[in-house]
């Protein structure tokens, strides 16, 4: 399990410069927005695009897609339904903390933790798959249509499918699912960039921890009450129930369900929430309470069924 810790040690590092980099001001005031920039319309792009496009397309489809899909909808839902009817949010802030409940942190945590726990990094490709897909261009659609006024058809799909975090997405797995293997001379210069989007993400998150409280009273505390508690409780527990008893699982694949389900919120929530200035300090406290907490719900996963 020491290397499960080295992971997490290594995310902290990056965290704490972020964080010490805001106290010092050393970057300017104006680092948080041009590194968060950066993240989302050239580093990202470029990290999905070369994961998707040299991950295995059986790996991609695999039967641990449609369990890790029910498993996220179903926290999504529940957190909806409560912020919707109970806590009276508006739609945006909604949707960013739905994300916050089951959009898992399948890249700079998943990877490896995938490699480490479940001996293959490739299991965190269904979860990537899934939410590249499917959850980051619904949730960025009605941000779009919410918070900047998208209400046509036509402008919500352009806005979707000019999302440089979509093309890099579609374009990977259209590479994949191809067949077509890129040669070291395209291949390497777009993973040298991705490669910077982990860090420059992490230390973005850092620098958003400087200057205010985490889980403040009347910043959204029941939000992140409810989206962590779901992320990191009712999410693995759905992921085994359905993995088992519907599609049958065992083994490995019942173990590895399990495991993604119990990753913490991505940063890819709080660099949304960040673009559309919405529910921000929901997203970061959120991240930062399941990164927390996942360690040992990770940790019990592994005891129980690794």
């Amino acid at each position: 399990m020491i290397d499960i810790l080295t992971g997490f040690a290594v995310i902290a590092l990056a965290v704490f410069l972020g964080w010490l980099a805001g106290r010092t001001g050393v970057l300017g005031p104006e680092a948080r927005p041009v590194l968060v920039r950066l993240t989302f319309n050239v580093l990202s792009p470029f990290l999905l695009f070369s994961v998707l496009a040299t991950a295995d397309v059986h790996a991609l489809f695999s039967a641990l897609l449609p369990v890790s899909a029910i498993a996220a909808v179903s926290v999504m839902a529940m957190f909806a339904l409560v912020s919707l009817a109970l806590l009276r949010r508006g739609i945006a802030r909604t949707t960013i903390g739905a994300l916050a409940a089951g959009y898992v942190n399948g890249n700079n945590i998943g990877i490896p933790i995938a490699l480490y726990m479940l001996g293959d990094a490739a299991y965190s490709a269904p979860i990537v798959l899934l939410q590249l897909l499917l959850f980051a261009p619904l949730a960025l659609a009605i941000l779009g249509a919410t918070v900047e006024g998208r209400t046509s058809f036509t402008g919500i799909l352009r806005s979707t499918f000019t999302n440089p975090i979509i093309i890099g997405s579609l374009l990977g797995v259209l590479v994949s699912v191809s067949g077509i293997e890129l040669p070291p001379i395209v291949l390497d210069p777009v993973q040298l960039i991705g490669h910077a989007a982990v860090p420059v993400m992490l230390i973005a998150y850092g620098l958003s921890l400087h200057g205010g409280r985490m889980l403040e009273p009347g910043t959204g505390l029941r939000d992140v009450i409810l989206a962590s508690a779901l992320k990191l409780l009712v999410m693995p527990v759905v992921a085994w129930a359905v993995g088992s008893f519907v599609f049958g699982l065992e083994g490995i694949d019942l173990f590895a369900v399990t495991v993604l389900a119990a990753l913490p919120t991505a940063q890819n929530v709080f660099t949304y929430a960040q673009r559309y200035e919405t529910a921000e300090i929901v997203a970061r406290d959120t991240v930062f309470v399941t990164t927390i907490g996942s360690v040992p719900v990770l940790l019990l996963v592994a005891v129980l069924l690794g």
